[in-house]
């Protein structure tokens, strides 16, 4: 497997820390700054409330890299990407990988760090014809021992037999990894019909919600969430703590509820 380093970061930008063996992870589908419905564009109030977490690893789903148009509608419209208007200054490393093109903009999956992010790679998992989607693949330098952590951010498609293809294309990757790496697989699988963690369970990974409560995390709709759409899975790793933020303000700051959990090397 090859992963092209990440281009963009400068030396100031790496985040100092001493030694990190616990860290908090936060995975959110942005809904390209918009509410349910796209009735509002609240990306400003997103991003308090992602500072709110103090988390040190974000995962992004649904975030815009660009767009022609929207910037002369919203006055306050970022001059940035929003993955990087999100990570401001509290995650210096963040990456981005671009899944829908079209004629106004872009949009895709991010991850934003505290951590060094030594190199990444956008695993494109779209199904000819349909949404485009991807797998966002970042490997991660924990400070003190430099040991490397596998951070991939997932955005699956509506449809199960689209989903089953990408989730084999999944674990092809997880299969390239040392048996021993740490991994983090977090992000939007739209599996309401829970079906993710039979197919992943035999790459090792252990969904962290239904390890502690015995099934995943209800985070759809937000404001009354009901379906188990997203997900954190870890491989060689610790969870504790999961947690559905589903109240206010995230209750309506997106259509889907972040989810959150301490992870432990």
């Amino acid at each position: 497997m090859s992963i092209p380093e990440p281009v963009g970061f400068t030396d100031e930008q790496t985040t100092v820390i001493t030694t990190a063996r616990r860290f908090t992870v936060l995975t959110v589908n942005t809904h390209k700054g918009f509410t349910a419905l796209n009735r509002r564009f609240i990306l400003p109030e997103l991003r308090e409330a992602v500072r709110s977490v103090s988390a040190d690893v974000v995962f992004l789903q649904e975030v815009h890299g660009t767009h022609e148009h929207h910037p002369k509608r919203y006055a306050n419209w970022p001059t940035m990407p929003q993955y990087e208007f999100l990570a401001d200054s509290l995650w210096p490393q963040f990456a981005y990988g671009r899944n829908a093109v079209y004629p106004d903009g872009d949009h895709g999956n991010a991850v934003l760090s505290k951590f060094q992010i030594v190199r990444h790679d956008n695993l494109d998992v779209s199904i000819s014809g349909h949404e485009n989607r991807g797998l966002l693949h970042c490997v991660l330098r924990l400070p003190g021992d430099d040991r490397e952590v596998h951070a991939i951010c997932v955005h699956l498609g509506l449809r199960e037999s689209h989903r089953n293809d990408q989730l084999r294309l999944l674990r092809e990757r997880l299969s390239e990894l040392p048996g021993d790496a740490p991994v983090i697989v977090a992000g939007d699988f739209n599996d309401w019909r829970q079906r993710a963690d039979a197919l992943l369970e035999p790459c090792g990974l252990r969904e962290v919600f239904a390890a502690h409560h015995g099934k995943p995390a209800r985070s759809f709709p937000a404001r009354m969430p009901l379906l188990r759409l997203d997900r954190i899975y870890v491989r060689n790793l610790k969870a504790s703590q999961p947690k559905v933020l589903a109240n206010r303000p995230w209750s309506h700051l997106s259509d889907h509820a972040p989810l959150s959990v301490e992870i432990e090397l």
